[in-house]
């Protein structure tokens, strides 16, 4: 009997490559978004720093120049720009990620269908050979018998 081929093992082989592709870039989406949290969280931090060196600057009984209160309220507002900015870069980031973990889903679905059709497959090969085999078994059984039935 022939050897066992799958026919769509072509497509399998493609199938697993974009998988891994898809693996790949979910990765790099996960990596991504992860950094992107920790420049937010330095940014916070930063805008933390310089609130309390604000708030020690004015509490202590100091007099603060207008020029110095300009600077601080100027940096305040550009660090809060930045916070937003970075706030916006996340979800743009998340949505990247979501949109990577889909495809990837996606991928391993099909994956798992192709490789339970090739499973299916091999199955009823496995079980066409044995049939031919005790086919095979059975003539040979019949031609023994016949030949100590005529002799």
């Amino acid at each position: 009997m022939k050897k066992f081929r799958f026919k769509l093992e072509t497509l399998l082989g493609v199938t697993r490559r974009k998988k891994e592709d898809a693996e790949r870039l979910f990765a790099e989406a996960t990596r991504k978004l992860e950094e992107e949290r920790a420049r937010l969280t330095e940014l916070l931090e930063e805008m933390q720093r310089v609130q309390a060196e604000y708030k020690e600057q004015t509490q202590e009984g100091k007099r603060i120049s207008v020029g110095r209160l300009m600077t601080y309220t100027s940096y305040v507002n550009w660090k809060r720009e930045q916070i937003e900015q970075q706030q916006q870069i996340i979800m743009q980031a998340q949505a990247e990620r979501q949109k990577r973990l889909k495809e990837l889903l996606q991928l391993m679905s099909k994956l798992k269908s192709i490789e339970q059709l090739k499973e299916k497959r091999l199955q009823q090969y496995k079980d066409e050979l044995l049939f031919e085999e005790n086919k095979m078994l059975d003539e040979i059984g019949l031609q023994l018998y016949m030949r100590k039935a005529g002799a």
